[in-house]
């Protein structure tokens, strides 16, 4: 009688937790589907024409937070890393006219760079590895420091916060692999190119 009880008390309990479980996962399931935050698509878009360094140059945290920004119609010329090339790209997803880089957030580098170490002066300091939006850093507390190179973005945040000023930017010329033509430009581009360029010699001459 005792072992009939014990066990009709296990199935009981196993019944009961089988209950709470469907019925938790039935409103689980619910509040994903009722309370499911969609994207933007063209804020994905843009995100993935960014160069995705994490430098804040634009003025945002991030490149999906510029994506939105522009979006809400931020303009697209804030992105120093992704250069004339990015804008551009931007401006065809919007169908704008491409403006010319903001000076005021940056040049753009005419040569790729990556972060590089000197690993015999780091004081294992860690500020670098804070400093690194995309954890492209390796080392721990009082031990040398090193760069993952494949992850660097070469957005030269881990430079200044090292207090032994042991890292380098590092500039990664361009390979074969890398390496992409510049299309020649159109018939209305060349156009408004020579436009550009005669309106400026006139100025200057009339200067």
């Amino acid at each position: 009688m005792t072992e009939m009880s014990s066990l009709e008390l296990l199935l009981t309990a196993v019944i009961a937790l089988v209950a709470l479980a469907t019925i938790f996962g039935v409103i689980l399931g619910y509040a994903a589907v009722s309370f499911k935050v969609e994207g933007n698509p063209l804020a994905e878009q843009i995100d993935a024409l960014l160069p995705q360094t994490q430098c804040g140059n634009c003025g945002y945290p991030g490149c999906k937070p510029y994506a939105q920004a522009i979006v809400d119609g931020e303009p697209i010329n804030k992105c120093p890393p992704g250069g004339q090339a990015t804008i551009d790209a931007l401006a065809a997803l919007l169908d704008v006219p491409a403006p010319e880089l903001d000076a005021e957030h940056g040049e753009e580098a005419e040569v790729k760079s990556v972060a590089y170490i000197r690993e015999d002066e780091c004081i294992g300091c860690t500020k670098c590895i804070q400093a690194c939006p995309v954890d492209a850093i390796l080392g721990a507390a009082k031990l040398m420091h090193t760069v993952i190179v494949d992850e660097c973005t070469g957005c030269d945040l881990c430079v200044e916060p090292c207090p032994v000023d042991c890292i380098d930017m590092l500039e990664i010329p361009s390979t074969l692999g890398d390496w992409h033509w510049q299309a020649p430009q159109t018939p209305a581009e060349r156009f408004t190119s020579k436009h550009r360029d005669s309106n400026i010699i006139a100025t200057d001459h009339a200067a």
